[in-house]
This record gives structure tokens, sequence and C-alpha cells, in this order.
């Protein structure tokens, strides 16, 4: 086998890989009872997923443009995702909508 067909098949496996943890998460964002059951679901296994999307690119294109661009994706999907996260959070505690008898410790209750 050709180092080529190697990274073709690593490649592939990522991508069908990151497809399965997108669909998950998907599945999970609308099954899941409640916002931070939700939120959850939104990020980990979506941004695991994209990684190994991203993955599957950059060992399938394998251009030095390709990878810096896949690259960026990556890393602005990391800094973005839990940042919105917790803004998605924040504002559902803040409107009422977390059972505060699900959290094992309430940091914002004196506020």
């Amino acid at each position: 086998m050709t180092p080529g067909t190697v990274a073709d098949w690593l490649g592939a496996v990522s991508l069908l890989t990151g497809a399965l943890l997108s669909l998950a998460a998907a599945v999970g964002v609308l099954r899941f009872p409640d916002t931070l059951s939700r939120m959850h679901a939104a990020t980990k296994p979506q941004v695991l997923g994209a990684l190994l999307l991203l993955l599957g690119v950059a060992l399938r294109l394998r251009s030095p443009v390709d990878l810096g661009m896949v690259a960026l994706v990556g890393v602005f999907q990391l800094a973005t995702a839990p940042v919105a996260a917790q803004m998605i959070g924040r504002a559902a505690y803040r409107a009422g909508q977390v059972d505060r008898r699900l959290l094992d410790a309430d940091e914002l209750a004196d506020r």
C-alpha cells in the first residue's frame, strides 16, 4: 500500500466517524428533554465530529493552502463552541428554563 492510499483510508474513516458523531449530536439536540442536555449534545459530540470531518478533509486534500484553511476552521470551532454553550446555558438559567434540582452546584444562586 502506498502512503497516499493509507491517508485516503484514514481520511475516509475520519469522515465517516465525524459524520456519525455529528448525526448523534443532531439526534441529541432533538431528543434531549432540557436545555442543558441539549447544550451538551450541541457542543461535545458536534465539535469532535466537526474536527474529525476536518481531519478527513485534510487527509484527502493534502494541499498546503487547504490544510491552512482547515486548521483555521478547526481553531475557530474550538474557540467559539465553548463560549456559545456557556452563553446559552447562562441565558437559559436567567430565563428560568433550568431545573435547579438537577444541578450539582448552583454557583449563580447568589446573584
